[in-house]
Order: structure tokens, then sequence, then C-alpha cells
């Protein structure tokens, strides 16, 4: 019996050795973030952010049965000291891929995709150029399940980005397949090109214009773009990273939204409401209901809380190479929610 009482206090002073040993592992910006008392609103929660090093903070919060709510600190410029505006553009990064997702769900209830047909079926070219062309569907390739290298997983890829498809796709070409389709999931990017590629050749002209007539179009969001040549640079908030002395908004990665569009966007998927008979069971069964985006100065948050019924979107305006920034967004993140559940 002593010898068993033994053990247990022996195992526990193990337990706690390893506890506080772990803390010299994990940087004490973040430990510090998730022991501080959580504020009494999501503004001072944001104040907060700041002090920890981030340059722009953006929150939009929409809970059923109350108006949405705008929030925003720090700086849309830090240079010339404009302050964050709640209404900016942002850099929404992988996001977008659940526009792509519903595009094709409704590409696929019209008849004009399968989620069966293969990249040989779609893409017969890159048969020997990709490895198992003929064995990826465009299923996969949605739930990341295709095996494809990932095309940003280029050494120093974000030191010199890709301006084109054909660029981005000489990445992976020839090279040998992570795994066989379907039998792991890998996040990758190169997926959604191919799919991008694929619904443009399919429509015969731009996929971004079917986003716009069958899903931007008719939830109102006209703040919502797919390059930056399509808007008024002012209003995109600046974006930094940890090394590099300049604004990156200049750069072009893709859609830029703001929080609001994102959060009416993502209350429709979530909700349904933007779906016509029938593709809410195919959507449902491809791809999920919250995302997240980083690019060099941005990194975004999209998600619906369905026990509180609130959609809240987080954008962030720095970010680093060793995402110390991401694992710190994701702390606060988890704090607004409390301070949203606290407030019921």
């Amino acid at each position: 019996m002593m010898r068993k009482k033994n053990t247990k206090q022996i195992l526990r002073i193990v337990l706690i050795v390893a506890s506080l040993a772990s803390l010299f592992f994990v940087p004490w910006i973040l430990v510090k973030a998730w022991i501080l008392p959580l504020p009494d609103s999501i503004q001072e929660q944001l104040d907060e952010a700041i002090d920890h090093g981030f340059d722009g903070v953006i929150v939009y919060v929409d809970e059923a049965g109350k108006q949405p709510q705008y929030y925003a600190a720090g700086w849309h410029n830090r240079e010339t000291r404009i302050p964050a505006k709640p209404q900016a553009l942002f850099k929404i990064a992988s996001i977008s891929k659940l526009y792509d997702a519903v595009a094709v769900t409704k590409l696929v209830s019209d008849g004009r995709l399968s989620l069966d047909k293969t990249i040989a079926d779609y893409l017969p070219q890159l048969v020997g150029r990709i490895e198992n062309a003929d064995k990826i569907t465009l299923s996969l390739m949605i739930q990341h399940k295709s095996g494809i290298p990932n095309f940003t997983d280029a050494p120093n890829f974000w030191s010199a980005p890709t301006e084109s498809y054909e660029e981005s796709l000489a990445l992976i070409l020839d090279q040998p397949a992570n795994f066989k389709p379907g039998e792991d999931y890998e996040y990758c990017n190169t997926n959604y090109l191919l799919i991008n590629k694929i619904m443009d050749n399919e429509l015969g002209y731009n996929n971004f214009q079917f986003i716009e007539e069958e899903i931007l179009e008719p939830l109102n969001l006209n703040n919502t773009f797919n390059s930056l040549s399509k808007v008024d640079i002012d209003n995109v908030m600046s974006g930094y990273h940890v090394g590099y002395p300049s604004d990156l908004k200049e750069n072009d990665h893709g859609m830029h939204a703001t929080a609001e569009d994102v959060g009416s966007f993502l209350r429709a998927l979530n909700d349904g409401s933007l779906f016509e008979p029938g593709e809410k069971d195919i959507y449902a069964s491809i791809y999920e209901y919250e995302h997240g985006g980083w690019v060099p100065g941005y990194q975004s948050f999209a998600k619906y809380h369905k026990d509180i019924d609130a959609v809240v979107i987080q954008f962030y305006s720095t970010t680093d190479s060793k995402l110390l920034y991401w694992n710190l967004s994701e702390i606060i993140n988890n704090r607004i929610v409390k301070i949203l559940k606290s407030e019921k």
C-alpha cells in the first residue's frame, strides 16, 4: 500500500516538473496572453492585443438577435499613424477557399462538374506530370486528401511569390506525391490552384465572376474583391511581417474583403441561406464551415460559434515566420469568445 502511495507521489512530482520544464519551450508572450485576467470587453481585449505586439486588429461580431458589432485597435497604417478602421479591406488569404467550395458546390448541383471526376478528366495535360492524376478526384482536392505537394512550401516561396497559375504549378510538377489519394490529409494550396483552373475551363471565364453572380451579389456583399487591382489601396489595412521593414499591402495575394462582408458570407454559409435546394447537402459532404487565412502581413479567422449563435471574424495585421503571432492570435480569439459568452 505504501509503495503504491509513493509511486503516485513520484508520478505527481514528475508531472509537475515536466509541466514547469515545458514553460521554458513556450514563448513567454504566449503564457502572458493566456494567464492575464479576462477583460470586461472585446475592445479592452483588442487594446491588450496591441500591447502584445500586433500592429492592428479588426473584429466583427454578429450575434443572433443583436446588431452587428465592429471593433478595431492599433493602426490602419503605422507609418502615417492612421488608426485602425473596422471597415478596412483586408487580405483574407485562404478564407477564400470557402467561397471556392461553394462555387464548386453550385457547379456540381448544376451538373457542370462532378465530384468523382479526376485531374486526368479535367486537366489531361497533367497526366504524367502530377502523380496519381487519374485517381485524384475533385472531391479529394477540395478536402485536401490528394497527396499533391503544396506549391507554397517551395523553398523561399514567400520571398518571391509566383504570379500566375503556370508559375505556381511549375513548382510541383514531376514531384512525387506525399501520400496516396484519400489515404491521408495535408493542407495544400495546389489543390485549390487546380480547382480554380478547372472552374475557369468549365465556365469559359474567370470563376470569380461566377462567385460574384452566385454568391456576392445575392448577399449584397459589395466590399469583396478578387484582387488588389480592383480596390482603392488606401482602404486596405497595412500589413507587417516581423523582420521585414516595409508595409506589405501592395503585394497582391488574392481576395480582399471587409470583416463585415466575410461575416455576412459566413452567416449565410452556416445557416444555409446562400444555397439553392440540394446544394447544402453537397457542400456538407465536401468542406468545412470555418477557415483561417495567412499571407505575410495578414492573418484572418472566420468562425461560427453555434452554442452562442454568433459569427466572429478576426483580422490581425502582423505575422512572423515562426508563427508566434498566429498562436498568439488564437489565444486572443478564444478570449474574445469567452467575453461574448460571459455577456450572455
